[in-house]
């Protein structure tokens, strides 16, 4: 017995060890695989499993529990409706060379939606439609079924009656605001060159109005916080022409697809448009400003998750949107005096990164949103944001770095990519937004982007102007390749002194190179937007090998003799540009004043993108072996210089009865098109455009270009004013 015992007593205990030995091991064995952790739009609980997923907080939270491991969270499909953002930090990180990925289940598209239904719609006599708002929401915008509502606006204000000061402006009685039955819910839209402002009113006295503060303020010059001291840009300077339009008011809503947002009866009102049912219908409103945030966090990447509806709210706020530069505005009563743009501030967006590294999102999807897309901040490093689609945007797409030039190394971007995303449509609400922007980093790479549709500027590189506290920086190294930008500086935006690639700063060891850029401020109506512009203090840029067309005003721009050592070589353009400024820059083996792009420039061009796409191949100029003739010459403005192959140069007539130009092909010749490019007075106007079989005749003033599509057979084309006044153009192009 006692032999048996010992027996029994020494297996159990070898059975014990063994048990307890494994239990030891599981968990080894386990960490060294994924966690995969499972979240639904219905999630809750923290047993995150296909079959009981969790909420994305829950995911989270759970997640922190796993550690030694990589980690997956995979997002089911369907729609997640935050309250506020899925907040991620260091901890949720990956840790000892594991990581920590947040991705689409396999075949699902989730959105992580700041949107609020707006429902009970009833009918109104006119045919308006009417519902109540949740209560802590503001519609600034409204999405029917997916589109775009417009806040109802009405007509332009020129400045002879809205005239702008720094307290208010005039013009209440002409425009009938005074009139109106809530005009404190109103906001006026100004635009001054390159700056894009929202101020609400505040009171209307008389023929006076007033608006909000500190909004008013920090867009009225003054405040020794609005820019560089030489800017004359605010809404009070000399180059402010009025107000865009007044909008948020119910007398101005009057066209389908427009609403109204009355504050006191917490009421939106909308005018459907044709085909829409508001008993069905799903209206959305944004709501929720962040949606995911990143902070302090490092090894984790985001893929596939799509963002949608996130607001902005500033701009509803006494702060309004005083527009400085490419999104960024100015805010707060008080602020140190700042001619650098240090302390402007960036919009909100529906994803956050600060102080993160080796972040990537990557295959997201931004739309509908109120505010900017994402914005890489705070000494974020070595991340990335690729193959992700930003399209119908309130205001910018991507903001990466800050305004700070010489950062402490913590807070400075590093080595940060932009790579192979597609960007439509943003801007749509504050136009002086860009769709990539970079403030101070380095070795940052915006490479292979598409950029389409944009009212200012496609990528902006560089920041501080030529200040004195700016013109050291840690800016370095950059590179801009392969992107293509077509479509910018849109002309009914009325935003000007941009490009489809911008920069600003000294940034030895700068490259943008095998850019494809077409239609820049094509159709302006003065000379204006850039296809390169090296603006202000921008210094050490390469610009080579890129594929730049039908721009309207330089191809390349560097006016700024403080700009010094930049080079633009081997680059492929239809028109030419004067020569670079500051010591030391060059231009060298440019080809220039091209009527055909050689097949090397195509390909270039064919391959730039997220996508790579067609290209615009230039057409033959019969106009450029013509002579060109006119009825007088001013000064040195010869009849020659509109068939020089450059926009840059102009011809120019007395004002006198009858005045014209004219090229004379040589021999009949069969042509389809005619593109007149104005000069850059745009004094061209209300003209004639004669060939052998008729005239037709041009009201307005001519564009850059005017483009007539005509069929004809003719010697002879004549430009010719048929009353009193002046022919003046850059350029005539002649198309069989």
């Amino acid at each position: 017995m006692n032999h048996r015992m010992n027996v029994i007593r020494k297996t159990a205990a070898a059975v014990t060890a063994a048990a307890l030995a494994a239990l030891v091991a599981a968990p080894t064995a386990a960490a060294s695989g994924a966690r995969t952790l499972y979240a639904a739009p219905d999630g809750h609980g923290t047993t995150c499993t296909v079959a009981r997923p969790c909420s994305p907080e829950g995911a989270r939270d759970r997640a922190r529990t796993e550690t030694g491991r990589d980690i997956r969270v995979l997002l089911e499909d369907g729609t997640y409706h935050l309250d506020a953002a899925l907040q991620l930090g260091a901890e949720d990180s990956g840790t000892d060379g594991h990581t920590a990925t947040w991705t689409a289940a396999p075949g699902a598209r989730p959105i992580l939606s700041g949107g609020r239904a707006i429902t009970g719609w009833t009918k109104n006599a006119d045919g308006t439609w009417t519902a109540g708002v949740p209560a802590g929401v503001t519609p600034r915008q409204l999405f029917i079924d997916g589109r775009r509502a417009v806040r109802a606006r009405g007509e332009a204000c020129a400045a002879s009656v809205c005239d702008a000061t720094k307290t208010g402006m005039t013009g209440a009685e002409a425009t009938g605001i005074a009139d109106w039955q809530r005009p404190t819910d109103a906001e006026a839209v100004i635009r001054v060159r390159w700056r894009n402002y929202h101020c609400r009113i505040a009171g209307v006295s008389g023929d006076l109005l007033t608006f909000d503060r500190p909004c008013w303020t920090n867009s009225s010059g003054g405040t020794d916080r609005t820019g560089p001291a030489w800017d004359t840009t605010t809404v009070d300077s000399t180059r402010y022409s009025g107000v865009a339009f007044f909008e948020n008011a119910a007398e101005l809503l009057d066209q389908p697809g427009e609403f109204v947002w009355n504050s006191g009866a917490r009421t939106v009102t909308y005018l459907p448009r044709e085909g829409e049912n508001m008993n069905r219908a799903q209206a959305l409103t944004p709501h929720t400003e962040r949606l995911l945030v990143l902070d302090g966090a490092h090894d984790v990447t985001v893929k596939g998750i799509g963002f949608a509806y996130a607001a902005y709210r500033g701009p509803d706020t006494e702060e309004g949107y005083a527009g400085m530069q490419a999104g960024l505005t100015l805010t707060g009563a008080t602020g140190p005096v700042d001619h650098a743009g240090r302390f402007y501030t960036k919009p909100s967006a529906a994803v956050t990164v600060r102080g993160g590294q080796h972040i990537s999102i990557e295959s997201a999807r931004f739309s509908h949103l109120g505010g900017a897309g994402a914005i890489l901040e705070a000494g974020t490093k070595d991340s990335s944001l690729t193959r992700s689609t930003f399209t119908d945007l309130s205001s910018g797409a991507v903001y990466v770095g800050d305004t700070e030039p010489k950062p402490d190394a913590s807070l400075a971007g590093e080595r940060n990519t932009i790579a192979y995303n597609t960007i439509t449509r943003s801007g749509v609400e504050y136009t002086d937004s860009v769709g990539i922007w970079a403030g101070y980093e380095a070795e940052l790479t915006v490479d292979h982007n598409s950029i389409d549709h944009l009212p200012y500027s496609g990528i902006s590189v560089g920041w501080g102007w030529n200040q004195p506290e700016a013109q050291q920086s840690v800016l370095r190294d950059n590179k801009v390749t392969d992107n293509r930008i077509t479509n910018v500086m849109e002309v009914a935006q009325q935003q000007h002194d941009g490009g489809a690639i911008y920069t600003q700063g000294a940034q030895p060891g700068t490259v943008l190179s095998g850019n494809y850029i077409n239609r820049s401020a094509f159709g302006n109506t003065e000379r204006d937007g850039n296809g390169i512009y090296l603006d202000e203090q921008s210094s050490h840029i390469t610009v080579e090998n890129n594929v730049i067309t039908r721009i309207g005003y330089k191809w390349v721009s560097n006016w700024a003799d403080y700009g010094i050592q930049n080079t633009a070589r081997a680059n492929w353009t239809d028109t030419a540009a004067p020569a670079l400024a500051g010591t030391g820059s060059v231009m060298t083996d440019n080809r220039t004043g091209l009527d055909r792009l050689p097949a090397e420039a195509l390909a270039v061009a064919a391959r730039a993108g997220a996508h790579g796409g067609p290209v615009e191949q230039l057409r033959t100029d019969l106009a450029r072996t013509g002579t060109a003739g006119q009825s007088s010459t001013e000064g040195t403005a010869g009849a020659g210089l509109a068939l020089d192959a450059d926009t840059n140069t102009d011809t120019r007539t007395l004002s006198e009865a009858g005045a014209w130009w004219q090229v004379d092909l040589g021999a009949t010749k069969h042509i389809r098109q005619i593109e007149i490019w104005n000069n850059s007075s745009t004094t061209t106007a209300d003209f004639d455009v004669i060939t052998d079989d008729g005239t037709v005749h041009v009201s307005g003033k001519a564009l850059r270009p005017t483009v007539l599509d005509l069929e004809s057979r003719t010697r002879t084309v004549k430009i010719a004013v048929p009353g009193t006044g002046r022919v003046a153009l850059s350029q005539v192009l002649i198309h069989p």
